[in-house]
C-alpha cells in the first residue's frame, strides 16, 4: 500500500534548499492540474517552461511506454539508437553539427564552459581563459555555472568560486566592449533572460555581440535552456536574432519534464573534447532520448509555433485588458510563450503576491525575481484554458490589490 504524504512530509524528510507551496499536485492532463484534495489548477506556469506540451501528453505517453519496454540505459561506453536519431535530428533542424547530451540545463552549460577553455587552450594557449557573461543571467546551480551566471545571490557562500570570470549589463554594448579582449575564450549570453526579468536581447545588440566575439576570436555561446523547444515561437530562439552562436545549449522543454538536455556545436570545435575529457553517466539515456525526440516531432512543426505566436498575443491582449482595470504593470515583455509583467514601482518586491493568490484561484504562474510576474504555460494551452486562466488571475490581481490597500 502506498504511504500517504502531506507537504509537512516534506519538512521531515527533504533538505529546505525549496519552500514549495501547501499543496501537492498528483494529476496533470493537457494545460489542467489536480491536487490531493482534487482541487483544479490552470497551468501557465509549465514547470518553469518545461512542459511544453502540456501533462500527460498522449504521444509522450506511449513513447515512453514503448520505448520502456525495449531499454532504459547503457553506459557511454556503447551509444543506442534513441541518442543517435535525437542528435541527428538536432543536427539537422540548427545550425549545429555536433551533440552532447546530458540530464539538465546546468549539465548542459557546465559542458559548455569546459568547451570553451578547452577549445581556447587547444587553439591559443592556457592565457586565453576569460568568459564574459552579463548580469541578472542565470546558467545552472553547479558551482561553475552559478559563477558564470550573473546573480551574486547563487554564489554567497560558496566561495572561492571558479576564476576568470566577469559580467557586464545586458543590451549594454559598450560595456562589452569595454570588458572583451584577446583573452577572453567565450562570451555566453542567453537570447532572452528569463531569471533575470524576461528581457530579450536587442537585435542590433546580439549582432555586435557576435561581431565582438569573432574580432576577438572568442567562442559565442547561447544559453536556450529556458527560450529553446518552440518557446518563443521557432524551435531556437537565435533564428529570430539574426545571430549563429558557436555554442548553443537546450535543456527544460527537450524532454517535456522527462530529464534530458543538450549541448550543440559545430565539428570544429566539438574536436576539442576529444575522447575522455568530459562525459556523463545519464547522457544519452535511451529513454530521454526517445521522448526527446518525439517531442521535437510534434513541436518543429507550422501548426505549434504559428500557434505560439497566436497565443502571445492572447497573452498580451488578456494581460493589457486587466492592466488597463488595475494598473499593476508597467510593462508587459517577452517573446512567444515566454512572458513577463513587470509590477509598478509601487508594487516593487510583490510580485510574488500575485503568485500566492493566483494558486488560491486555481492558477499557476511564476515570478522572475521580485518584480516580475512570469509566464511559460504549454505552447498548445487550448484558447478557451488561456480565457479562463485568465478571468482567474485578473481575480488575483484583485485580491492583491485589496491586500496592499489594506496595508497600506
Amino acid at each position: 500500500m502506498t504511504e500517504q504524504v502531506t507537504r509537512a512530509t516534506f519538512d521531515e524528510v527533504m533538505a529546505p534548499n525549496y519552500a514549495p507551496a501547501a499543496m501537492i499536485p498528483v494529476r496533470g492532463e493537457g494545460s489542467r492540474v489536480w491536487d490531493q484534495e482534487g482541487k483544479e489548477y490552470i497551468d501557465f506556469a509549465g514547470g518553469i517552461a518545461v512542459t511544453a506540451l502540456g501533462h500527460s501528453h498522449p504521444t509522450l505517453v506511449e513513447t515512453m511506454r514503448e520505448q520502456a519496454g525495449k531499454l532504459w540505459h547503457l553506459s557511454n561506453v556503447m551509444t543506442n539508437e534513441p541518442a543517435l536519431r535525437l542528435a541527428k535530428k538536432l543536427t539537422e533542424k540548427t545550425f549545429a553539427d555536433r551533440v552532447f547530451l546530458a540530464n539538465s540545463g546546468a549539465e548542459a552549460n557546465e559542458a559548455a564552459f569546459k568547451l570553451v577553455r578547452r577549445y581556447a587552450f587547444d587553439h591559443f594557449g592556457p592565457e586565453k581563459n576569460e568568459i564574459i557573461s552579463f548580469y541578472q543571467s542565470f546558467h545552472g546551480r553547479t558551482l561553475f555555472t552559478v559563477s558564470v551566471g550573473g546573480q551574486a545571490k547563487y554564489t554567497e557562500g560558496f566561495a572561492p568560486v571558479p576564476a576568470g570570470i566577469t559580467h557586464c549589463e545586458y543590451n549594454n554594448i559598450e560595456a562589452l566592449k569595454a570588458l572583451i579582449s584577446d583573452k577572453t575564450c567565450a562570451v555566453v549570453m542567453e537570447p532572452i533572460q528569463g531569471e533575470g526579468g524576461i528581457i530579450p536581447a536587442d537585435p542590433e545588440f546580439a549582432k555586435q555581440v557576435r561581431a565582438l566575439c569573432d574580432e576577438h576570436k572568442a567562442l559565442l555561446v547561447f544559453d536556450e535552456v529556458q527560450s529553446g523547444v518552440g518557446r518563443t515561437g521557432t524551435l531556437y530562439a537565435y533564428e529570430q536574432t539574426g545571430v549563429t552562436p558557436d555554442i548553443l545549449t537546450t535543456a527544460k522543454a527537450l524532454g517535456n519534464g522527462f530529464p534530458v538536455s543538450a549541448m550543440l556545436t559545430t565539428a570544429e570545435v566539438a574536436k576539442s573534447l576529444a575522447v575522455g575529457t568530459h562525459g556523463s553517466t545519464y547522457g544519452g539515456n535511451p529513454m530521454a532520448a526517445a521522448i526527446a525526440e518525439a517531442v521535437i516531432d510534434i513541436v518543429d512543426t507550422p501548426e505549434v509555433l504559428e500557434g505560439v505566436k497566436k497565443r502571445h498575443q492572447l497573452f498580451v491582449d488578456e494581460l493589457t485588458a486587466i492592466n488597463e482595470k488595475y494598473h499593476v504593470f508597467k510593462d508587459i515583455r517577452g517573446m512567444g510563450l515566454l512572458m513577463g509583467a513587470e509590477v509598478t514601482d509601487e508594487l516593487a518586491g510583490h510580485a510574488k503576491d500575485f503568485l500566492s493568490h493566483a494558486a488560491d484561484e486555481g492558477l499557476f504562474v511564476l515570478v522572475a525575481g521580485p518584480n516580475v510576474v512570469r509566464f511559460a504555460p504549454s505552447l498548445i494551452i487550448p484558447e478557451a484554458d488561456i480565457k479562463e486562466g485568465f478571468a482567474r488571475f485578473e481575480r488575483a490581481v484583485a485580491k492583491t490589490v485589496a491586500d496592499l490597500k489594506k496595508d497600506a
